[in-house]
């Protein structure tokens, strides 16, 4: 398996919102979070972050076959956030996720602090980003009865060469 990031334009907002119409649409339908679904996003709403100067949207390929995104927020005092990620299911249990993470870290390597969050009932969601370093935080939002949004942070610690 060949991951790479290809830095996505705006040409490309409506294969993102594509294939995250398809990743997100499964947790849309078990949680009816429709206001905060990104299955339920627009096109508007895609392009309108693509043109924003502090976010990137990165389409993740395998060899050269879209299998999901990535959008990085540049936050200040080198505190990124991601937001979303997602791989299209059928992609979903080939450690994508592990390799495009690292990917990340290395292309952001001023990176202090990373965020972000996701849904306290996916457990296997939970369990990557604690997997891959990232702690959750106190901070929570309820969404409705049946979802809860869990915010994670993950300080990055670098060995500096020169001592």
């Amino acid at each position: 398996m060949k991951i790479s990031l290809s830095k996505a334009g705006l040409t490309d907002a409506s294969d993102i919102l594509e294939m995250q119409i398809k990743a997100f649409m499964p947790l849309l339908h078990k949680y009816q979070d429709y206001e905060t679904s990104p299955a339920n996003e627009t096109i508007e709403r895609i392009i309108s972050r693509m043109n924003q100067s502090f976010s990137e949207y990165y389409i993740i390929k395998n060899i050269s076959n879209p299998v999901g995104a990535i959008r990085i927020i540049r936050k200040s005092n080198k505190t990124y956030r991601i937001s979303p990620i997602f791989i299209l299911p059928e992609h979903q249990g080939q450690r994508i996720a592990q390799q495009v993470f690292a990917m990340i870290e290395e292309m952001y390597n001023d990176a202090i602090v990373w965020e972000l969050d996701t849904i306290l009932q996916e457990h296997g969601n939970c369990y990557l980003y604690e997997k891959l370093g990232y702690k959750r935080t106190e901070h929570i939002e309820v969404i409705n009865e049946k979802m809860t949004i869990v915010f994670y942070e993950k300080h990055m610690t670098y060995l500096d060469v020169n001592m």
